[in-house]
């Protein structure tokens, strides 16, 4: 069954640059790992400190080897290095979605 990932980013608005490349990242290296990244949403109007992310795999099992393939890879540390230095995320929620069929 199809599994789509709400992230929900408390991000530091002076640091959206950082922010953006960190987005950049993931946009490809989920893609890599056999999901399908539906974008980052960026503040706009309104609250400038809350940004989102969507993406999709064909199921949990598929989300699971992502994730722990995530945890060894060197392009994913790299990603986690760069929010974890530049301090870009403040906090960040993950929800589970699926399609209503």
């Amino acid at each position: 069954m199809l599994i789509t990932v709400h992230l929900r980013y408390e991000i530091d608005p002076d640091k959206i640059t950082d922010f953006e490349e960190y987005g950049r990242r993931w946009i490809r290296l989920v893609n890599r790992f056999g999901g399908d990244h539906h974008g980052y949403f960026l503040p706009g109007e309104g609250d400038s400190d809350i940004a989102y992310a969507l993406f999709s795999f064909p199921s949990m099992a598929q989300y699971e080897q992502y994730r722990t393939g995530s945890m060894t890879d060197p392009e994913c540390q790299e990603a986690f290095e760069l929010a974890r230095t530049t301090q870009c995320i403040r906090r960040y929620e993950r929800r589970f979605l699926r399609p209503l069929s």
